[in-house]
Parts: C-alpha cells; structure tokens; sequence
C-alpha cells in the first residue's frame, strides 16, 4: 500500500513513525513544507512544497499511485486538499471542508452546536459590530474572546488571565473584527482536557484523555503558545476525571459527528479532536479540531496496539465498528524545547543537536534539515515522549531525554511532575465540592 503523509509537524512526525510501524509494510510517501529529518528517514520519497498549495499535493499523490492520504495540519483541510485528493480518486483519512470547518469557523462551530443541541456548549454570542458585542461581553462579566478563524492556537484570550478587565476583553475583541466575525463566550471555569476519536463517519473509536499545557512558562504562566507538553495517565482517565466525565464528553463528540452529517451531507472520516473544560456542570466543549492534536497525538499513537493501516482502512472503507481498537494502558509525558524567546520573540536557525535520548521517544516538529545538522525556525522544536507504568516515571524518563538535547532552547520541566499534577486534582476537588 502506497500511504502519504501531508505535514512536517511533530504530529506528523508521530503519525509517520505509526504508519511504519504498520506489520503490512506501507510505502510511505510525504509533502511538507520543510524538510523534517525524522519524517523524511521514513519514507520512500517526499516532495518539499507548502501543504496548502492543493495542486501540486494532488499531482504528487497521483504520480505515486497513493491509495491513502492522511493530512496532519489544519490549513490543508481549510483550502480543501481532502476534496481534492477524493476528487482525483485518493482515499483521504481526514475531513472534507464541509466538515472540517467544525475547527476553522468558531462562529459556524458555535452555531451548528447551538441549531443541534449538541450538549456542552457554552453561552456565547457571534459578532461584527463593536456595539453589539461590547454590550455581550458587560452582559456577560467574565468572557473569552476568541477570532473566528484559524490562529494557529494562539488567538484566544479571557479575562482574569490574559485579559485583565472588561475594558481590555472589550479592546481586543474589537481589535479582531477588521474582516472577521468574534466570538464571545462566557468564561469556563474548570480543568481542560482533550479526547481524540478515530472517525469513519459513523462510528468513533476513543483514545485516551490527555491533558495539554499551553501557557509557555511553568506554574501555567506567560502567553498562550501551540502547547508546551501533555501527559496520559495508565489507562483511560486522567487523574482528576471520573468515568462519567467521558462519558459524558464521548456523547457529545458522537451527536457531533452525527449532526454533521445531517448538516453537510457528508460523512466525517479522519480524527476528530473534542477540547473539553470540565466544570462544575460537567465537561463543556472549548474547541473542536478536525485532526489530532500537537502534542496530544504524540501521547496517545506511540500507545495504539491495533494495526494503524488497519485502522485508516477502516475508516476509509466506512468498517471502523469491525475493528477492536486498542491502546497500551501506560503513562505518557511528552514535552516539547522550543527555541528560547517563544512565541513572543523566538530565536531562528538555531541548531539542535540531540544526545542519548534513553527510552524515550524522540519527535521532530518544526524545524528543518540542512546539510545534515537540525535547526529551528521559530515555534516549537523537538518533543521527547517518555512511556511507562506510571506518570511520574514516564515524566523521568521524558525530562531525562530533554537534559540531553542541546542548542538555544527552554522547555518547561514542571509538566507531568507529581506538583503540577496534584495542583489539578485539587482544583477539581475544589469545583466539584468535595
């Protein structure tokens, strides 16, 4: 079988090492923008051109006889590549435009909970004119104010963090109306976590819950960044979940791939990221994403025991209820070295180089390859993953490998570390009342 990879993420990078990992022996083939050194060691041949320009992906994807195509990143799905790709005879393990704006219109994504009442949806409103919405957000008190398009997860901002009054929320949702529509939502208080699902457009086959950390410094301090780590607990849950909670979130993540297709008229088929905050009412939806998450998918795929070519055969074929979906019961920490700066005002072209990485799993996510030796270009650089019986020895073994990485780099050591951990466990106490 002739696979193809869209992305030169870390992701991608993960979703690659799964793929050759496959007992069937797929030719792997990939088009990313720059040249990812861990992707490109995987496969046959790989074609360096953006992953938005949807002609040249196709015309490569035909000239390698591609049976299946799997698209990392957002933004191809936004310009449709999935569409195209399915146009020219290319099965496509990633949503189509209609239902992949679930995650690039936050407006459209409100709404479309809201006309289906699909459960977990906030109090929001949707906006073009600054009068209008700055009475919302004083109706409101406490807001997040989020663009309606893509922002590369760094676009939202609420009040008491980033925002530290109404007149701020006020100031900066109407600095994003030029071209745009905002939303306002009220604020969620609680703790996120994130639940994938393979989708073949009617069935869902959950991994499990990861728990990401976006702010940039440790102690969850500094600005919003594209996510700085992430762990899994041994098993399902997370420590401060209860099975109800995702149930509860499984539901919601079922009636949404249902309503989608009532919607568009068309079926959901790739992965489908539900962003849960779990509050005192239970989980509520903050975001969904039209693919795997950056890091979250470096925790839960190096986990999955099935066949992953099994896996988006089935979903291709629309087969994925015939399939026993399975993941290791085992901890997960992953942490990423950004370059220092990050996101403000990263350092570019750096070189990395990296030492005995022990046990634990080593992924390349933005950077590229020049004459043999790795350098950064300015957003997050390599992840470790470490895998183990437990979260505190999986963060050793993670943060062990980091120790090993050298160049202009800062990572955050506090992720998975029992503190931070407990911190979580607390809050949820504290909201639920115990």
């Amino acid at each position: 079988m002739n696979i193809l990879v869209v992305g030169g993420g870390g992701r991608e990078h993960v979703i690659a090492e799964t793929i050759a990992r496959s007992n069937q022996n797929p030719n792997m083939f990939a088009v990313m923008a720059k040249k990812n050194p861990g992707i490109a060691e995987l496969c046959r041949d790989y074609l360096l051109i953006s992953e938005t320009d949807v002609e040249k992906v196709v015309d490569y994807a035909k000239s390698k006889n591609i049976d299946i195509a799997v698209i990392g990143p957002e933004a191809p799905l936004a310009v449709s590549l999935a569409d195209a790709l399915e146009d020219a005879g290319i099965n496509t393990v990633s949503p189509k435009r209609a239902a992949a704006q679930i995650e690039f219109d936050k407006a459209w994504a409100r709404n479309f909970m809201k006309k289906y009442d699909i459960g977990g949806c906030p109090v929001f409103g949707v906006f073009t004119k600054k009068d209008d919405m700055d009475a919302f957000i004083e109706k409101l008190g406490n807001v997040a104010v989020k663009p309606a398009g893509l922002t590369g997860g760094k676009g939202v901002k609420v009040m008491g963090d980033q925002l530290p009054d109404i007149e701020s929320a006020k100031a900066y949702a109407g600095s994003l109306l030029e071209g745009d529509s905002v939303v306002i939502e009220e604020n969620l208080v609680g703790e996120e976590f994130t639940l994938q699902a393979f989708v073949d457009g009617k069935s869902l086959a959950f991994a499990p819950t990861v728990q990401d950390h976006k702010r940039a410094f440790e102690g969850d301090l500094g600005p919003n960044t594209g996510g700085m780590g992430s762990y899994t607990n041994a098993g399902a849950l997370l420590p401060f979940l209860v099975l109800d909670d995702v149930e509860q979130a499984k539901q919601i993540m079922k009636d949404t791939v249902r309503a989608l297709y009532e919607e568009t008229g068309v079926l959901y088929k790739g992965t489908l990221y539900g962003q849960f905050m779990l509050t005192k009412d239970g989980p509520k939806v903050i975001e969904f994403n039209a693919r795997f998450g950056d890091p979250e998918a470096m925790n839960v795929l190096p986990l999955l025991e099935t066949d992953y070519v099994d896996v988006i055969s089935a979903i291709v074929n629309g087969t994925l209820a015939d399939i026993d979906v399975k993941f290791s019961e085992k901890a997960t920490v992953c942490k990423y070295a950004v370059p220092a700066g990050y996101p403000d005002d990263p350092t570019k072209d750096s070189e990395v180089i990296t030492g005995d990485m022990g046990n634990a799993l080593l992924f390349y996510s933005s950077v590229y390859e020049k004459e043999g030796k790795v350098y950064t270009t300015g957003s997050r650089a390599v992840a470790v993953v470490g895998i183990a019986d437990s979260i505190a020895e999986a963060e050793t073994i993670a943060q062990n490998a980091l120790d090993n990485i050298e160049g202009d780099l800062y990572s955050r050591r506090d992720i998975g570390t029992a503190a931070v951990i407990q911190k979580r466990i607390d809050h949820m106490k504290e909201i639920r009342g115990y």
